[in-house]
Order: structure tokens, then sequence, then C-alpha cells
């Protein structure tokens, strides 16, 4: 039996690409959360890992930047135990995860690790890198089909597509975190991937329990990273949670992820940018941030194989929706969801301003009766909105104009339809179905 023939181009190349001599770098100075070493040689976005004498495992580190012929490095954990003059080992490589179906039902930390008690991650879990590339824009399929959400305002006024990106914005104790449990639970997405970025630590186990709940977590991923986490750890827990995504979307399944918040993603990047030197820009906010949002936000979409649907939501800074983050993501986004804090006030859940918010694919997804029917319900409440000061005060006469006398006899049906209690699920059908009775009973009569 002859040998088969040895493929010698591939081992030039793996040969080529080796490092042959183990390079060790120093620390000269820790300043912040900023550690500068001397002596490798090394690419933005390589680890490291940083040797402390007396510690089981030493402290791995990203590449961030350069000043001076230093390395710049920012620990991915707690700056434990370093000192000037510790050793610094490139690891030749990026940062990667472990992904595969056992990751269905767990609680990561934002770097890929388990954090809950349910044991190590399998051996076979493949690695899987966290910095991708958005998908070629030629390459994507057309979104063409619904997303059930399982909210009544969302599928009725604001309908979504199979790999649409939408943000949701509002300022805070508005109800996001809770949206965000209810299309969890009530989507008909195959998996979902969650990414709670710079969240309260105390909020973390009550939206896994009480928005998110034990058949929402069956065919869930959570990426968790605190607010008290390293900045790098809260920006490398949202590319996780997006890779998680990228994965089963590669496996051909329709893939809902969810972050909250983008803002908090930005703030990281912006301590990340001050701290290497840059200067502040908008507001505040590092130029390297607004470059940042694309290379997240775009990454979400359709494939060949799956689709990933997500949902982002923007912490408003004092209910200024036209702040320097929320105007940012707004642009880069297929729609947006405004949450009013009105509305919560007048305890209206979930509280969606549907005059203020708008699905940029709605027109192309729905049948041309759906858009006529949310078409008519959004004429109706602007009708009552614009003369809701003159209703309260009893100085509008009935008859005085025709729409505003059908947007009052229909008003408490319209918000009886837009609210929803947090366990109440519809899904698409039934909700056209009251749309439409809703709208033909006015037409009719």
């Amino acid at each position: 039996m002859e040998n088969a023939p040895v493929n010698l181009a591939q081992w030039r190349s793996r040969l080529k690409g080796a490092r042959l001599i183990k390079v060790i770098g120093q620390v000269t100075r820790v300043i912040g959360l900023t550690v500068e070493v001397q002596g490798i040689n090394a690419p933005i976005g390589e680890v490291c890992e940083i040797m402390v004498p007396g510690e089981s495992e030493p402290v791995r580190a990203e590449i961030v930047g350069f000043r001076d012929g230093s390395s710049l490095l920012m620990p991915l954990g707690e700056l434990r135990g370093i000192y000037q003059g510790c050793d610094v080992v490139p690891t030749g490589k990026p940062f990667n995860i472990k992904v595969g179906r056992q990751l269905l039902g767990r609680v990561l930390n934002g770097l890929g690790e388990p954090l809950d008690d349910c044991g190590s991650l399998s051996i076979d879990c493949e690695e899987y890198p966290v910095n991708n590339r958005p998908p070629n824009p030629l390459l994507r399929r057309r979104i063409s089909k619904v997303m059930s959400t399982g909210v009544r305002s969302v599928d009725a006024m604001l309908t979504c597509g199979l790999g649409q990106r939408i943000g949701i914005f509002a300022g805070s104790g508005v109800g996001k975190s809770t949206l965000l449990g209810m299309i969890s639970r009530y989507s008909s997405a195959d998996i979902n991937v969650i990414g709670l970025i710079g969240e309260r630590g105390r909020e973390v186990l009550d939206f896994i329990e009480s928005d998110l709940g034990p058949e929402g977590l069956a065919r869930s991923v959570v990426v968790v990273a605190t607010s008290e986490q390293p900045a790098l750890v809260r920006l490398k827990g949202a590319f996780v949670a997006c890779a998680i995504a990228e994965y089963f979307r590669d496996q051909g399944k329709d893939v809902l992820l969810m972050m909250d918040s983008v803002t908090r993603f930005a703030m990281a990047q912006r301590e990340v940018g001050l701290a290497i030197g840059e200067p502040p820009a908008t507001k505040g906010y590092t130029p390297s941030v607004f470059a940042l949002l694309p290379r997240l936000l775009e990454r979400p979409g359709m494939s060949h194989n799956g689709s990933i649907t997500a949902f982002f939501t923007v912490l408003v800074d004092g209910d200024d929706f036209n702040e320097p983050i929320s105007d940012a993501v707004r642009g880069i986004l297929d729609g947006h969801i405004i949450l009013s804090r009105a509305l919560a006030a007048a305890n209206h859940f979930p509280a969606v301003d549907v005059l203020s918010s708008v699905s940029r694919l709605m027109p192309d997804i729905t049948t041309e009766k759906h858009r006529a029917l949310a078409g008519k319900f959004r004429d109706m409440l602007a009708a009552y909105k614009q003369a809701e000061d003159l209703i309260n005060i009893g100085a509008y006469v009935a008859g005085s104009n025709p729409r505003v006398d059908e947007a009052i006899a229909s008003y408490q049906q319209m918000i009886g339809f837009l609210r929803q209690n947090l366990h109440e699920h519809t899904d698409y059908d039934e909700t056209l179905k009251l749309l439409t009775a809703i709208i033909d009973k006015r037409v009719n009569n």
C-alpha cells in the first residue's frame, strides 16, 4: 500500500506563523486598570498572561494599545498581586470562548465561563472566536418573515422581522428588563441569548427567576457582566453574547439576541479609551465608542443558514432621547421602541409609546390589511392625544371633530389592547384578530 502524499504547504504555513522563540515581557507600570509592559511584540487584541508568584493561575490581560514603546494591557479579571517586574507571556491568540449545545440553560460570566453551579463546560465544546466581523452585506438574505414576540403592542404596531435589529429606548425604571423577559418567554425564536451588561448584581437573579422564568431559561444562554466588573470584562460580555448567538445561527437556528444595555457597553469602552489616552469627544465619550458601536450592532442579522433577531436596550440619560449614544444607536438599527415614563407612571405596562416608535421593516413583512389596521389604530390614538387636554377638562364638545369622536369611543378598547400582563401571552394571529375587532367595529358603525 502506497503512502498518501504529504501536504507540505499546510505545514509550511503553520511553521511560518509559529513563534519559535518564547518572548517574555515585564510589567513596568500600573495606572488604574492599565498595565504597561515592555519587551513583548504582539498586536492589539492578543491575550497575554501575567505571571504572579504565589497565585495558582496567571492573570489574563488583553493588549488594548501602545504608548512610548510599551504595550498597554487591560485585565480580563482582577489585578491581583501584580507588581513591577512581573513576567508577561503573550499567548499568540485572541480571546476565544467555548461553545456548544451544552450552553443552553447556562449562566456565564463576561468571559464565557460558567457562573452558575451546574459544573464546568464539557471538554467537547469547540473554540469559537469572539471578535468576528459583521456578515458581508451582499451575502445577507433579505428579511421577509415576521417574528412573533408575544407582545401585542409590538406585534400589531411595530412588527419585527426575523433577522431584524431593534432598540428599546427608555430611562431607568420604566420596564426595559420586564419587556425583554416577556419577549424571551413568548417569542417564536429557537434559542435566546441574553447579555446583561453592566447590570446591578441584585437584578441578575431577579431577571432570571422572575422575568425569564424556568421555561425561558431552558432555551436560553445568559451572559452576565455586572457593573463592578472591569471595563474590559463588560466589553467582552457583549461580544461573548454576540459570538454565542452567531454560533447557533451557523447551526441553522433562528436566534433571539437581547442585550441590556448598549449604554453601559459604551460606558465601558469610554473607560478603556480614556485609560489609554483617547481624548473625550461628545459629552465625554471617546471617538472609539462610536467606532465600536457598529461593530457590535451590525453583527446580528440574516445568514445563509439561520438568523439573529436582536433587541438592544438603551438607557436614556435624563430621558433625553437625543443624547449621543441614543442618537448613534438609533441611526444604526432597523427600528426603535420608545418606553414612556408617563405611561409607566399611569400603570400602563408595557409602557410602549407606539406613536413615537417605529419598525423600519414593518411595511415589507406585513400584509396590506395589517398595515391598514395599524395605520387606522395610530390615527385614532393620535387624534385622542391631540385633544386629550380638552377632553380631560371637559372642554371638548362632542361632534366638533369626527376623528376625535371616533377616537374617544374606541380609546378604552385601544388602551386595553396595548396593556398586557407580564405573564399574558398573545400569539401573532390572535393579536391581528383583536386588532381587527377594534378597527372593524368603528368602521362598521
